[in-house]
């Protein structure tokens, strides 16, 4: 390696020097560098992640002026001067000791040697005649002491300190603007900073020469010297003179720079991936055309005002709530509005457009289609840049186009706009447009906002032929924002004029007429025959232009809440996705991989990379984003290399357009078998003989579910998918025409892990199945004599080790190694005790119920469907109604079985150790009884707040008396929901597997009859009808007792007599039994045990034969008990929900469980500020 050519440097040893490239290469790229990495610390700034100081900070030189150095950001020099002083002043030994400790750090000497030539070159440029005479001097006499040596001799380092602080108070008047009294305090504290210098800091010899120089001391005696400056008006001085006072005064290291998180992030991955293989870029001209197409239904657009301020039961708004998440960025935003830290709302409401950019700074933390467009523009913008410069660099005189900005720059627009494309396919857009809905203002919006935007959407056209029968015509149109402002759309009405709207929190007069129609193609019939997002892409794919595309997800959902829910339903499966500059300017690097060789075959769809955003907002979302974060980045690196079994998963792919459309398309659209449609794009291409890769120097945002039903509703959706994959013929071929080992890895991968996940939860159960029959039939014990005897220990090996697989941690396996390879091995193990104390294994265990039971459904049934997902910020309590209609099926019932189990060979069963040791070794089960039960509760936000318990056992209890009938949602009336948990059942194969598996629940009974005391040895058949018999009985009672006053209406005194006599009556028997025979009270609650169990069994068989129940009149009676045993099973699960409820301390502890610090202590404030209001009032 070269030396610097610096004077520090080139006059000293040359073990001394720097070790980088020429000083000459080093400022050229430098100068290249410099414009794109401003512009990414500009974007981060108008995201309002950094702060107009550490944007100074952060910023980059131009590199480009007559210092002959290389300038480097700031943030990595700062505090370096400060060190490197304190070095100075420790200093005991020669020049050469001192430059070689200062080189240690390779930013110290760059911060050493910019200093040094930046007050000279400032000090050039502020003064003239003598002083300037005096400036030549001094620098001529450090340089030659320099070159020879004898530094530490010609200055007093001591000094330096005092040096340093004049010369900080000269800067810090010439970055101000200049006025007659900055001036002349300029000038006094220029002829400070003289006087430190010639008497303080130089040798005594050298300061005697400086006093009698004749010139010098003729301008001091006269006044003259330094009595006036010249106030910098050069732009490249003021920014010299502002750096060169940051560099001097700021004390932070670059470890804090930018403090936060996400910025730090994404400058760390954007850095690092610049050592990344990638192919080189080639010039924008030359480039791949490419699309982007996201596909949208009616999710968010853009929060209005009203939606940030709307308070949920807690009194916490949705602008709250960010405000406490995200602290820094809020207040970044005010500053960069010019707004101080007291703006309250209504100073946003006198200002139209500060309250716009506050709707825009909200919808931006949210899943909204605003933040998935500001992402994808980045492409445009980039783009531009480099055609900019690259356009720059051919012209001769730089400075000719550099006072141009690129966003001004006719050329920079056209070519970007030849080779980016961006579709949005808002289908019903039109149908917005006509009825005004505040969604097509706002995507109006964004079509003014971003001139490059393209909606497509489907247009409905009903006309009355001359035979009077009505006809309908589908056009699928394009348009784009018109600069005219005028509207120009064929075919789809609007109001004449303007209308009003409140959208934005005001009354604010709206023009209809904001688009521009560029293409319209009539369609030959409804084109929605399938799935609803697959059918949205597929009829507006036709509008993409270039040889790629990139699919970004939006939400799919057919229906929407309120607008001002926290939880609002703005989509299901697919994730809202988000983009960052500095990522969009590798986009030519990932296109070049198309031309890259990647295998036998050229790549049809590129794999990117993804980050996912939303893991700040909760502990579930955390873990959510973990885990999501395995897959995307260890996971799919290992699927694409070596196994070669990566498909398209509804991520960022970049598809080779025109193999896919001439190919299929990439959205199969068919009906139940394709609801998870992405992957099946995956499945097509590598049919056809494509090649998927996976690329992780690019990396695309993503947002997930934050809250556990919009998790549990996603991970139903999707094991509801693989479920219908099972069945389709894609993966019958492809597991035809793999490989042996690619099959096996495309399995596993695939169709495989929910298999796998089912097989965990089927070996639950049968292991606790055969340990109650061996309880039951007495052979436990008996195998454990024998086994003793012959000093056997393989059965309790094999019993003892089936804890191994019932733990759904074991799911976290990839998650942990993910972390060791991103983070390190110490940060890896900090995070993943972390996620323990904040109950991951709680969430992962659960998770695992419910992939294998909409999993298993699916296999069952069939009949997989879409569920939508919430993409809100989820801080809204919800109701335990509401949970125990979600995971009734699908988790308690389970859940309660494993407990039966559990219970029945603790009283029967026999365990070396007694209880205590079953317990033990049956610990994870009993774990994921706990998980299942209570997870939902344990997770959701004032679940444990007496208020919000006491007015959810009101709210469960009118759901579960509320009567149901036509028009009657599941929502508002349990017989309804009811209704609706049957209709997976519809297949005579299906009837007939939930017969055979329903048979399970009637061994308890058989069992526990031959246990009873009463009955000794006694093995007799006829013992076990009797048993039947007396559960007739207690049926014959049940409807007794349950009988409707209102259809008695005549007789209900003696209806009331007849209940009366009967309830003393069994209270007489039961009383007599105990004491007339052996009969205990164990053996009572063994009872209540076994027909519990049995009639379950009765109650599944009689919904799956539903029709023959209706038919011998009976289907009324079985509703009265199924409502009978939802309510014993919400009694079971809402008893210690209350009990925890009475604990103040719980309630806590589950806010700090769940959310971060911030919003805890934010949330406690505003219950406070609430109460010190009320008592105000009163």
């Amino acid at each position: 390696m070269t030396q610097h050519t610096s004077p520090l440097q080139s006059h000293v040893t040359e073990g001394y020097s720097i070790s980088f490239i020429s000083q000459e290469h080093n400022k050229a790229y430098a100068a290249i560098f410099a414009p794109f990495w401003n512009e990414i610390i500009k974007s981060l700034r108008e995201e309002d992640f950094i702060s107009n100081r550490e944007k100074d900070l952060l910023s980059m030189p131009s590199n480009a002026g007559s210092l002959q150095l290389v300038q480097w950001p700031l943030f990595l020099l700062s505090s370096k001067i400060l060190m490197a002083i304190d070095l100075a002043l420790d200093c005991k030994d020669t020049q050469i000791d001192l430059w070689n400790r200062i080189c240690r750090d390779d930013y110290m000497a760059y911060a050493v040697q910019e200093c040094y030539y930046s007050i000279e070159k400032i000090l050039h440029c502020i003064v003239d005649g003598e002083g300037r005479l005096w400036v030549e001097r001094i620098y001529r006499e450090i340089n030659s002491s320099i070159s020879v040596g004898s530094l530490v001799i010609t200055l007093f380092l001591k000094k330096i300190p005092l040096v340093q602080s004049r010369f900080t108070a000269l800067t810090g008047l010439l970055i101000r603007n200049e006025t007659p009294e900055l001036a002349r305090g300029a000038a006094k504290a220029l002829y400070d900073f003289y006087e430190v210098v010639t008497h303080d800091l130089l040798s005594t010899d050298l300061r005697e020469q400086i006093d009698t120089w004749h010139v010098l001391a003729k301008a001091r005696n006269e006044g003259r010297l330094f009595s006036r400056i010249e106030w910098p008006k050069d732009p490249e001085i003021k920014e010299l003179i502002k750096r060169l006072h940051l560099l001097l005064t700021v004390k932070d290291t670059a470890a804090n720079i930018p403090k936060n998180l996400e910025a730090r992030r994404r400058l760390e991955f954007f850095t690092n991936s610049l050592f990344m293989h990638m192919p080189p870029a080639i010039p924008v001209s030359e480039m791949i055309p490419f699309s982007v197409f996201t596909p949208y239904y009616s999710e968010t657009v853009l929060y209005s005002s009203s939606d940030l301020r709307v308070e949920n039961e807690d009194g916490v708004s949705i602008l709250f709530y960010l405000q406490k998440i995200f602290p820094d960025e809020w207040e970044n935003f005010l500053e960069r509005i010019d707004r101080g830290d007291s703006s309250g709302d209504a100073d946003f409401e006198e200002s139209s457009s500060d309250n716009l950019e506050l709707r825009f700074w909200v919808s931006y933390r949210g899943q909204t289609l605003a933040r998935t467009v500001r992402g994808m523009m980045y492409y445009r913008r980039a783009l531009m840049l480099q055609s900019f410069l690259e356009r720059r660099g051919l012209i001769e005189d730089p400075n000719q186009s550099a006072n141009l900005g690129f966003e001004l720059s006719s050329e920079a627009r056209a070519q970007a706009d030849l080779k980016f494309t961006y579709v949005v396919s808002c289908q019903i857009y039109g149908q917005q447009r006509q009825r005004k809905a505040p969604e097509a203002a706002d995507i109006n919006l964004l079509l003014q906002r971003n001139e490059a935007l393209r909606v497509a959407f489907i247009h409905l056209e009903e006309s009355v032929g001359s035979d009077g029968n009505a006809s309908k015509e589908y056009y699928s149109k394009l348009v784009k924002a018109d600069v005219h402002g005028k509207d120009q759309i064929k075919g789809v009405p609007n109001a004449q004029g303007s209308w009003h709207s409140k959208v934005w929190g005001m009354s604010y007069c709206m023009q209809p007429h904001l688009a521009v129609e560029i293409y319209s193609i009539k369609l030959p019939g409804n084109p929605k025959l399938g799935e609803g997002k697959p059918e949205n892409q597929n009829h507006a794919i036709i509008f993409t232009r270039g040889e790629a595309i990139q699919t970004i997800d939006m939400n799919q959902d057919a229906g929407k809440t309120s607008p001002a829910s926290f939880d609002t339903i703005a989509g299901g499966c697919c994730s809202s996705q988000d983009n960052y500059l500095e990522e969009a300017m590798k986009m030519r690097n990932l296109l070049e991989e198309f031309h890259a060789r990647h295998g036998i075959r050229p790549p049809t769809i590129l794999g990117v990379r993804e980050h996912v955003f939303t893991g700040s907002v909760s502990s579930l979302a955390w873990f959510m984003s973990n885990q999501e974060t395995s897959f995307v980045t260890l996971g799919q690196r290992v699927l694409a290399k070596p196994l070669k079994v990566r498909m398209h998963y509804g991520h960022p792919d970049v598809f080779d357009r025109i193999f896919h459309i001439s190919r299929g398309g990439i959205s199969k659209a068919s009906r139940v078998i394709n609801i998870s449609e992405d992957i099946y794009a995956g499945f097509n291409s590598t049919l056809r003989q494509g090649n998927i890769t996976h690329h992780e120097y690019i990396q695309v945002g993503k947002g997930r579910d934050v809250g556990l039903n919009q998790i549990a509703l996603f991970e139903g959706k999707v094991a509801g998918g693989n479920g219908e994959q099972v069945l389709s013929r894609d993966v019958y071929r492809l597991g035809q025409l793999f490989d042996f080992f690619r099959m096996l890895s495309f399995y596993f991968t695939t169709v495989g892990y929910y298999v796998c996940t089912m097989m965990t939860v089927l070996t639950i159960y049968i292991f606790l199945y055969g340990r109650v029959y061996l309880a039951f039939s007495g052979l436990d014990e008996g195998l454990a004599r024998d086994a003793r005897l012959l000093g056997s220990t393989a059965l309790d090996a094999v019993l003892n080790a089936q804890f191994l697989v019932q733990i759904g941690i074991f799911t976290a396996i990839p998650m942990i190694m993910g972390f060791i390879l991103e983070l390190g091995l110490l940060k890896a193990i900090f995070s993943f005790i972390t996620m323990q104390l904040q109950l991951c294994s709680v969430f992962f265990t659960f998770s695992l119920g419910t992939r294998t039971h909409y999993f298993g459904r699916t296999i069952l049934h069939g009949g997989a469907k879409y569920r939508a997902t919430g993409r809100g910020f989820v801080v809204q309590h919800i109701k335990f109604a509401e949970n125990y209609r979600l995971y009734s099926r699908s988790h308690f019932i389970k859940a309660l079985e494993v407990a039966l189990l559990l219970t029945v060979y603790i009283a029967y069963g026999y365990t070396k150790g007694g209880a205590v040791s079953f317990v033990l070794l049956t610990l994870s089960s009993w774990f994921l009884v706990i998980s299942w039960l209570f997870a939902p509760y344990i997770f959701n936000p004032s679940g444990f707040e007496w208020q919000k318990t006491v007015e959810d056992f009101d709210d469960w209890i009118s759901w579960l008396l509320y009567k149901g009938g036509v028009g009657i949602k599941g929502e508002n009336s349990w017989e309804s929901w009811w209704d609706e948990e049957q209709a997976h059942i519809h297949t005579w194969r299906g009837r007939i597997l939930e017969t055979i598996l329903s048979l399970r629940f009637f061994m308890f009974q058989y069992g526990i009859v031959y246990k009873l005391h009463v009955m000794k040895s006694n093995t007799s058949l006829a013992l076990y009808g009797f048993s039947w018999i007396i559960l007739a009985v207690i049926v014959i009672i049940f409807k007794i007792f349950s009988f409707s006053p209102k259809k008695y209406a005549g007789f209900q005194l003696w209806m009331r007599f007849f209940q009366g006599v009967t309830a003393l009556g069994l209270v007489a028997a039961i009383t007599l039994v105990i004491i007339l025979t052996d009969l205990t009270i164990p053996d009572l609650f063994a009872c209540v045990l076994a027909f519990v169990a049995t009639g379950w069994g009765i109650l599944c068989i009689a919904i799956t034969w539903r029709k023959l129940v209706r038919a011998i009149g009976l289907w009324d009676s079985i509703r009265e008990f199924a409502r009978m045993y939802d309510a014993g099973m919400g009694m079971i699960i809402f008893a210690p929900v209350a009990v925890l409820s009475w604990f103040p301390f719980i309630s806590t502890f589950q806010s700090r469980l769940l959310f971060n610090q911030a919003f805890s202590r934010g949330l406690e404030i505003s219950k406070i500020l609430a109460g010190n209001k009320a008592n105000v009032q009163i």
